[in-house]
């Protein structure tokens, strides 16, 4: 199986940020989502990924080919779909064809037309006229059109609804059917990753916290609720964050098993992405 995407020891600062040691793989044929607060780093590690901007260290590989400033023909080969459409409000969707055909050599016009068709985007009407949805559609049937092996994706289902979401985590699925395409997905959205991605990376100011097999992490950490009596017996090392509050406290187990094995008079229950998030950037050591 290729490596559609792998970063090793990537590092880039911006004086008030840094983007620290940055190592991360995606497969083919599997959907990343690529979680953390604001300003945690995720758009930068997508730059460096698109050779948008230079890493001060580390390398990027995408598609077995290293990236930098000079990889336009690699770039031909992923597709990128971003929070905001960005086509002009005064285009039609039929009028990207004869606009992307020439910048894209692998520019598919009958995939492009079969893509609005299913996405159900009307050729004709200004795009100023689409709604939130509509437009997300639109990125999606062009970054598809010229048939990438790789899509990036930036909050692409953000302020969507539910049913226009599942359509897109539909496509996605069906885009990495086989082993030679994957998607890396940039998300707040923690319930479509649970839904579609295959690995998990979590970026917490600048660094990575996990990464790795989304079933591992939901197999293995755990959410411990007890007293703050009952704290006090938990040795350090044991619970990863901890969160007090008015009605108790809660906690992050790396080995939910482990952990009720040693302490069998406390509950360490599975967890949602969402949780493990909030454990993590609102929790404190022990």
């Amino acid at each position: 199986m290729t490596n559609c995407i792998e970063l090793q020891g990537v590092c880039k600062s911006y004086g008030d940020f840094t983007l620290q040691d940055l190592n991360l793989t995606l497969p083919g044929g599997a959907i990343m989502g690529l979680i953390g607060e604001n300003g945690a780093g995720k758009t930068t590690a997508i730059k460096c990924i698109l050779g948008m901007t230079r890493p001060d260290s580390g390398t990027v590989t995408v598609l077995g080919q290293p990236m930098g400033p000079d990889s336009a023909a690699l770039r031909q080969e992923i597709g990128v779909v971003l929070d905001e459409c960005f086509f002009h409000d005064t285009l039609r969707p039929k009028d990207l064809s004869p606009i992307l055909a020439p910048i894209y050599r692998g520019w598919d016009r009958e995939l492009y037309r079969d893509c609005l068709a299913r996405y159900g985007l009307p050729e004709n009407k200004l795009i100023r006229e689409f709604s939130r949805g509509m437009k997300m559609k639109l990125s999606l049937a062009a970054a598809l059109a010229h048939r990438p092996r790789l899509l990036v994706l930036d909050e692409a289902t953000a302020g969507l609804d539910p049913v226009v979401r599942d359509e897109i985590l539909d496509e996605f699925l069906a885009f990495i059917s086989d082993e030679d395409h994957a998607i890396l997905m940039s998300s707040h959205i923690t319930s479509d990753l649970e839904k579609v991605a295959d690995y998990i990376t979590y970026l917490h100011q600048g660094r990575v916290v996990l990464s790795g097999s989304k079933d591992d992490i939901r197999d293995h950490y755990g959410r411990v609720a007890c007293t703050a009596a009952q704290l006090e017996q938990v040795a350090p090392g044991d619970l990863l964050r901890v969160r007090k509050n008015a009605f108790g406290c809660e906690g992050l187990t790396p080995d939910r098993a482990a952990f009720r094995q040693k302490y069998p008079a406390l509950l360490a229950e599975p967890l949602s992405l969402e949780d493990l998030m909030v454990l993590i950037e609102k929790g404190e050591a022990l």
